[in-house]
């Protein structure tokens, strides 16, 4: 297992094909590592779907409006479309790169947009550079996520079981 340097900046997420962790970038995205902990904590991502998968490039979810498997509002159809309750966030972009594990936060055409979705990059992606929000970095279980099933939509989707913050664990 990876070595949990600060467990109150790391997340552990159990997928439907196994366990992924991924450590914050607090120093590079205050106010999105502070979402990402915040609906960690209240359970909002835990049944969430991964709606958008492309091959070679990422797995987006967290839409936990829309997205959540057994939530009030849950629409496969309209999973992606959806945020929180919370209000959408200014950006944070940095110099970090989007590497293979990279964890950074959906948005529509507006910057100030994300929310609570977010994807993890398959692959490297340069031309995501200082335009989204990166906020983590999987340190293990890309393997995990390497199998979740592809699609856009995604039938039949793979899901985040349980997202917790590693101190609450």
């Amino acid at each position: 297992m990876a070595e949990i340097k600060d467990p109150e900046n790391t997340i552990i997420m159990e997928t439907t094909k196994g366990k992924v962790v991924i450590e914050l970038m607090p120093n590079v995205a205050p106010g999105h590592v502070a979402r990402i902990k915040e609906l960690a904590r209240e359970g909002a991502y835990d049944g969430v779907v991964f709606h958008r998968v492309i091959e070679d490039f990422m797995a987006q979810t967290g839409d936990v409006q829309y997205g959540k498997t057994g939530g009030e509002h849950f629409n496969p159809s309209r999973a992606g479309m959806g945020g929180s309750s919370k209000p959408d966030l200014n950006a944070e972009f940095s110099n970090v790169s989007h590497i293979r594990g990279t964890c950074s936060m959906a948005r529509s055409q507006m910057p100030n947009s994300a929310n609570s979705q977010f994807f993890i990059c398959f692959t490297d992606a340069p031309w995501l550079n200082k335009q989204y929000s990166v906020w983590g970095q999987v340190i293990e279980g890309m393997d995990n996520i390497d199998k979740i099933k592809r699609g856009e939509p995604v039938r039949d989707p793979d899901t985040i079981v349980s997202m917790r913050v590693a101190a609450d664990a």
